[in-house]
């Protein structure tokens, strides 16, 4: 079956009643583009009828982000510490708690969001007779999993009956690698206005008034380039003395055995003026207050999926500066209409000539930050929801 690249609305109602049991199967909800967008799609289909369950393998202490009302809650059924010391070889057994939930909670369209959910999914479901769909969440050879995963998507991923893709490059490789033929295009959507949670950490609490910014956002350093940001920011701060760099997201604790904090600092240098401009006050939950205060929005990602942090920046109305890396700022930004889009290898000199024209050019700032906005509609919720709802329902009916 060929992607549909251009889904049509259908002017399906949200309180069309819908019969049947759709559950989200996820890792965790911590902190992510992921997380939030399963979210929303939850939310569209209790609004539909559906009655919803959300399971995840940890369990409420790792959530970023509330349950919505309606919404039921299961955590995959922990092993005995016998099987749990295992490890891999536990595997057949994770399979099994997991169908002996599918059957419990009577399901009849399951969605594994991000890989390993998925292949998990797509094995515990094989024979029960529910229909299962696949949403990938990055660009997937950027970060392949570890091999026997690799194997195993291979295997599962034909046995979906749909696959949401965020866009056509990543529906490509699948359909080309692991035989993922049955594609509904499906890029994230947009709230607008953006939902506001805690924890809330007002701008001004940190920033000198009408100081330059620089804003980026995201919860893995390396992906998201931050590094290649210290050596910017650097060569920035010598020419503009008031400018300030924020990187939100980044937590405290280790990520992958790194401390993401301490790594960026030490790539900035020891230069105490410069470090006093670098802020890093970790995940907030009021991202429109930040994008309100920056003069600049930055993604400099190795690899995306969709980058729900670019298309908030600019929904919000920022002048936006991305790398164009697989998969998705080239989706949102028309290079010198909307944003700056530079090649993904582009170095720090270019990065830095770049930023301080727009820095010193308002007028230019305020052109691509218009521009910007008309994601709104692009990528809006109402007509997203509608595309969604009709490839679930569609599943349902099959």
């Amino acid at each position: 079956m060929a992607l549909s690249h251009s889904p049509q609305r259908t002017g399906r109602g949200v309180n069309q009643q819908v019969a049947g049991t759709i559950a989200f199967s996820i890792d965790s909800l911590k902190l992510g583009g992921a997380e939030r967008t399963l979210l929303r799609w939850a939310v569209w289909c209790r609004d539909a009828g559906w009655r919803v369950v959300v399971i995840t393998r940890h369990g409420p202490e790792r959530d970023a982000y509330p349950v919505p009302e309606g919404v039921v809650r299961r955590q995959e059924p922990r092993l005995s510490p016998a099987l749990e010391r295992l490890g891999w070889w536990a595997f057949p057994a994770r399979l099994l708690v997991l169908r002996s939930l599918l059957r419990q909670e009577a399901i009849d369209v399951a969605v594994g969001v991000t890989v390993l959910p998925a292949v998990k999914l797509l094995l515990a479901c094989r024979g029960l007779g529910l229909r299962c769909v696949v949403s990938e969440r990055n660009y997937p050879p950027a970060r392949p999993p570890a091999l026997p995963w690799r194997w195993l998507r291979r295997l599962a991923y034909p046995w979906a009956d749909l696959h949401l893709v965020q866009t056509r490059t990543t529906g490509c490789w699948l359909r080309r690698h692991c035989g993922a033929e049955h594609q509904q295009l499906m890029p994230n959507p947009v709230v607008w206005p953006l939902p506001n949670h805690e924890p809330a950490l007002s701008p001004d609490a940190l920033l000198p008034p009408e100081v330059p910014v620089l804003l980026a956002a995201g919860t893995k350093a390396h992906q998201k380039g931050f590094d290649r940001l210290m050596p910017v920011f650097r060569g920035l701060a010598d020419r503009i003395p008031e400018l300030h760099l924020v990187v939100l997201g980044l937590g405290d604790t280790l990520y992958q055995g790194v401390d993401q904090q301490a790594w960026l600092r030490q790539l900035l240098g020891d230069d105490s003026d410069r470090q006093s401009r670098l802020l890093l006050p970790g995940p907030v939950g009021n991202m429109s207050d930040w994008y309100a205060r920056a003069s600049l929005f930055l993604l400099p990602s190795r690899f995306e999926g969709f980058p729900n942090v670019l298309l908030e920046a600019m929904a919000a109305g920022c002048a936006c500066v991305a790398s164009d890396c697989p998969t998705g700022p080239a989706d949102l930004i028309e290079d010198h209409k909307n944003g700056r889009l530079l090649p993904v290898d582009a170095s720090s000199d270019v990065w830095i000539e770049v930023l301080e024209s727009l820095l010193r050019g308002e007028e230019q700032r305020a052109r691509f930050a218009e521009q910007a906005m008309c994601v709104r509609d692009r990528f809006s919720e109402r007509h997203l929801r509608d595309v969604f709802l009709d490839a679930v329902q569609g599943l349902s009916h099959g």
